[in-house]
């Protein structure tokens, strides 16, 4: 059995990206751990193949090279092979300093020291799924629909933490109105509130706002426009229990965020509205997902720009997208389940 150690990237998104390459691995007999960051780490323990889940502790952007061959110290002697997620030169160091005989990854910021063996890096921005899994050899992806991202939860996860919240499974809405990356990825708080009113109205059930504390303030802002519809539990519930609660939510409406992706790793009915990404290079890889992007609607030559901030200040890929467009997306998911 090859012992495999796979250091995962930093950003939940990606993180669920990589599912598939785990499942490859895992049918072909690795036993597979997961070396994550903690803010990471969760979306390790609900992938089926991830045999121990290891928290790595290092702040965001810190090279910590002395903690770094700590962590490696306690690993000598245990992997056979290391895939090594991450670009930079710092997420190499582990592996090589734990002398795993094998280790894989992208060339990278340069990286021949460390990496034994190096695929070449990829132009432009290419589908992470295919990105990910192409590290375990063998055929490439042809289609990012054949190989999808999928988490899971047991029966009695989803009851118990629904019930913690107060909630029951597929009786709520789940909206995740932040995103890490900056407000050019944020559909306007408004626009979520007016949505809230509106499924309130309709179906009765409440709508659950998701999120960091670092989106606590937007959530409020939301909360308070649509008085009585919503219940903010962004910053107050741990990651793992956020994505037990997307799971068990009967839709999940979101911008281009790491929930975004959760969700559609659980395969929940989902409408995700896209504004300065580009659902061609980070799509929610999901049958029941509706993405929603102005692009060629509104020909937007600036789409998609990657800015955290819009350059021209009006943010017309996101703005320009109805409450009502959104809610009738949602409803079309909802009936192809």
């Amino acid at each position: 059995m090859n012992r495999a150690l796979l250091i995962a990237p930093q950003w939940i998104g990606d993180a669920v990206m990589s599912q598939p390459l785990v499942s490859r691995l895992a049918a072909r007999g690795d036993e597979v751990t997961a070396a994550a960051l903690p803010w990471v780490a969760p979306v390790y323990r609900a992938m089926a193949g991830v045999r121990e889940v290891i928290e790595l502790p290092f702040a965001h952007g810190r090279l910590d090279w002395s903690a770094r061959r700590r962590v490696a110290a306690t690993l000598r002697g245990r992997f056979d092979t290391a895939y090594v997620l991450p670009n930079s030169i710092k997420s190499a160091l582990i592996p090589f300093f734990a002398g795993i005989p094998q280790r894989i990854g992208y060339q990278g910021e340069g990286r021949p020291l460390l990496l034994n063996k190096r695929l070449p890096n990829p132009g432009g921005r290419p589908p992470m799924v295919a990105f990910y899994s192409a590290l375990a050899g063998g055929p490439a992806v042809a289609a990012q629909e054949t190989e999808r991202p999928r988490l899971q939860f047991d029966a009695a996860t989803l009851e118990r933490v629904t019930a913690a919240a107060g909630l029951a499974p597929q009786g709520y809405w789940a909206f995740a109105p932040g995103a890490e990356y900056g407000p050019a990825k944020c559909w306007p708080a408004s626009h979520y509130a007016e949505l809230a009113r509106s499924l309130h109205a309709a179906h009765g059930l409440p709508v659950v706002l998701l999120g960091s504390g670092k989106e606590v303030a937007l959530c409020d802002e939301i909360a308070a426009a649509a008085p009585g519809a919503c219940r903010v539990l962004a910053g107050k519930t741990t990651l793992i229990d956020a994505m037990v609660l997307i799971a068990g939510a009967r839709g999940v409406v979101s911008n281009d965020s790491g929930l975004m992706h959760v969700a559609a790793a659980f395969g929940i009915p989902q409408v995700a509205v896209f504004g300065s990404t580009s659902p061609e290079h980070t799509p929610p890889l999901n049958p029941r997902a509706q993405v929603i992007w102005l692009k060629e609607e509104l020909q937007l030559d600036c789409a998609p720009c990657f800015d955290r901030v819009c350059r021209f200040g009006h943010t017309r890929c996101l703005t320009g997208v109805s409450p009502q467009r959104v809610e009738a997306a949602l409803a079309d998911r909802l009936l192809a389940a």
